[in-house]
């Protein structure tokens, strides 16, 4: 017959000692408070890896370093797994497509998957519950049409973010939506500045795709309303590229080291040279900040994006602009 102390998982499973509600290891005899279920991550992570899921095998290895006391050997161990396995999440060169048919399925397939993953999103009642109250609010400010269209460009960017988190087996809530200031996902578990940066950058990177795909489809279509829907969708996508942490360019700088750093900021000075784009000057601004303080580890690839990002944004910023006032 069980105690109302051992239905709530409060006795030692080895010495039958009480434990508190917070503890990870039995005080009396040092026991694991979560033995079984960290024997069935250890399993997942290592069946995932056989399989080359490492999504899938950095989400176990990622709960089970959160089950484990902060002493414990095995926690070091497991730190140790998940960065090697975050270091090949997106390092391993993807098989392309050796003929023009291959390339359509190869794009069909990419398309569907990142639609299906949109999909699901909006399966979540407080994401659509936020959605609809920012959309309400939205509404009465700019009318119907414009609020959807940039709610959604929200949303996509949002995805961005949940689709990299997923990746890199990081543990999110799905997107819940601010009116007046956008949305946000929340997470617990910790990264490396690695990790932030491209996790921080896939939102903009998401949006930023989704901001070109609707101002090729308004003037394709002579649309004043898709003019300024991508026109808005860039600005507030360029806007989160602004070097200061919470935003996304804060945490893409993260990862950058010094001689990066200089780099992007003479990237932001040629794009406003380019463009005009008053935005710009922010993050003039927040990138010469960011060269005060420690620099990170360095990484290319996240230099790389936060470069085209600011290049391709501020463009598409201005065309949209110039093609909306210019629009009957």
């Amino acid at each position: 017959m069980s105690t109302p102390a051992d239905a709530a998982g409060t006795i030692c499973a080895g010495c039958g000692a009480q434990l508190g509600p917070s503890m990870l290891a039995c005080p009396a005899c040092r026991r694991l408070v979560h033995a079984a279920r960290l024997q069935e991550l250890a399993t997942t992570g290592r069946e995932a890896t056989e399989r080359g899921d490492a999504g899938a095998a950095l989400a176990a290895w990622r709960e089970a370093h959160d089950l484990l006391p902060p002493q414990a050997r095995q926690r070091a161990v497991v730190a140790e797994r998940i960065a090697a396995l975050s270091a090949t999440v997106g390092s391993a060169p993807a098989a392309r497509p050796r003929t023009p048919w291959a390339w359509i399925v190869f794009a069909i397939a990419a398309v569907a998957g990142k639609g299906k993953l949109l999909l699901a999103g909006l399966t979540k009642a407080t994401t659509v519950l936020s959605m609809l109250l920012a959309f309400g609010v939205y509404w009465t400010q700019w009318g119907w049409r414009f609020a959807a269209g940039f709610v959604l460009s929200i949303f996509v960017h949002e995805m961005g973010h949940v689709a990299a988190l997923r990746r890199y087996g990081i543990a999110a809530t799905a997107p819940m939506f601010l009116p007046g200031i956008g949305a946000v996902v929340r997470f617990r578990q910790g990264m490396a500045p690695v990790e932030e940066a491209r996790i921080g950058l896939a939102g903009p990177v998401w949006g930023g795709v989704g901001a070109a795909l609707t101002y090729a489809v308004a003037v394709a279509t002579s649309s004043p309303l898709g003019l300024a829907i991508a026109h808005t969708a860039a600005w507030v996508n360029l806007f989160n590229l602004l070097p200061i942490v919470p935003l996304d360019g804060g945490r893409g700088f993260q990862a950058l080291d010094r001689a990066q750093r200089i780099a992007m900021v003479v990237v932001i000075v040629g794009a406003y040279w380019a463009t005009g784009n008053g935005l710009l000057v922010l993050l003039v601004l927040g990138g010469i900040y960011r060269l005060v303080g420690p620099p990170g580890p360095g990484d290319e690839r996240a230099a790389i994006e936060y470069a085209a990002l600011v290049v391709g944004l501020a463009i598409l910023a201005h065309a949209a602009g110039l093609n909306a006032g210019s629009a009957p």
